[in-house]
């Protein structure tokens, strides 16, 4: 039963109501509070793919998968290499991509402890996706720039005209 034929059946019609009853009505039917069409109050519970691209595209994401496309790395020659994240934000980011199937973490028992991080098949293949998205941008940012220039513009001459 969808969400607004399980909230006519019980009486609470969804029709007009704001975003947050509406939520508070999916929630109370399903057991998940539905706030998009792709996406759940809980991060686990959002469309399955949406989790991965936000994994794949986040800010330290992006990078770590174009450096580790390079070659394997060490932690802290991967942090240089990347320049300006925390200790913190890679061992996070590394942890999410590592659960998602997209690195390898080799941790040696050797003293001191060495793990390098290198990406696997799948790790591989969306990391030239990435970099493929990142040549379109540099090789694209003109037209970019000139599209923001020609908004910036417009919008100027909207708000004289006010």
């Amino acid at each position: 039963m969808g969400v607004s034929a399980a909230a006519e059946a019980t009486g609470t019609a969804v029709t007009g109501r704001t975003a947050a009853s509406k939520t508070a009505a999916s929630k109370a039917v399903t057991g998940k509070a539905v706030t998009g069409k792709y996406e759940t109050a809980d991060a686990e519970g959002m469309c399955p793919y949406r989790l991965v691209i936000e994994h794949v595209t986040s800010r330290w994401g992006v990078l770590v998968l174009m450096e580790l496309l390079e070659r394997p790395y060490r932690f802290s020659e991967l942090r240089r290499a990347i320049g300006g994240v925390s200790e913190k934000m890679l061992a996070q980011t590394l942890q999410t991509l590592e659960r998602d199937g997209l690195v390898h973490r080799d941790a040696k028992p050797v003293i001191p402890p060495r793990v390098d991080y290198s990406l696997t098949d799948l790790g591989r293949e969306a990391a030239a996706q990435v970099k493929a998205l990142a040549v379109w941008t540099a090789e694209r940012m003109p037209d970019v720039d000139r599209a923001r220039r020609t908004y910036d513009e417009a919008r100027v001459e909207k708000t004289r005209a006010r």
